[in-house]
């Protein structure tokens, strides 16, 4: 149940070429203390409800616990979740023996966009496609959670 990811802004649309798919996700923060993120997402036509700890210190990793659940029930959570739900498409893009995962913003974060590399660990390896930007992995500012309720538009 532990997460390890890396963060990089991205600095063309190049990405968007190469992905193999691509999904619409609303989702919002029933919690968003840093102990531990309640998120309730909708993604393509499925529900998800994930919990998500601290993140240690270098940022890379946290433990993460997440379900499935009915696109009904994440509708009737998403109604009960904190202002500044998150609007994004989420391309997947194959790479070597990864796949990054490439998240257009919408709504008030237009403008944003950030790509991610989950890890088997911190020490991991991994291609770097020209697409990728400065790392902003541990950068609060990037997280979902942050920028739910100060979006990127008022940075």
């Amino acid at each position: 149940m532990i997460e390890t990811e890396r963060k990089f802004l991205v600095k063309s649309d190049a990405y968007k070429h190469e992905a193999r798919t691509q999904k619409k996700i609303v989702q919002g923060y029933l919690s968003t203390d840093p102990e531990r993120t309640v998120r309730v997402r909708i993604k393509g036509g499925q529900g998800y409800i994930t919990i998500k700890g601290k993140s240690n210190d270098s940022g890379l990793s946290r433990m993460e616990w997440e379900k499935e659940i009915t696109v009904e029930d994440a509708d009737a959570l998403l109604a009960l979740c904190l202002p500044g739900v998150i609007d994004k498409v989420r391309y997947e893009i194959k790479m070597g023996n990864h796949i990054y995962e490439v998240d257009e913003f919408f709504g008030d974060n237009t403008g944003l966009t950030i790509a991610e590399i989950e890890l088997s660990s911190e020490n991991e390896t991994f291609e770097e496609p020209d697409w990728l930007g400065d790392e902003v992995t541990g950068d609060k500012r990037y997280y979902n959670a942050y920028i739910s309720s100060r979006p990127f538009s008022k940075w």
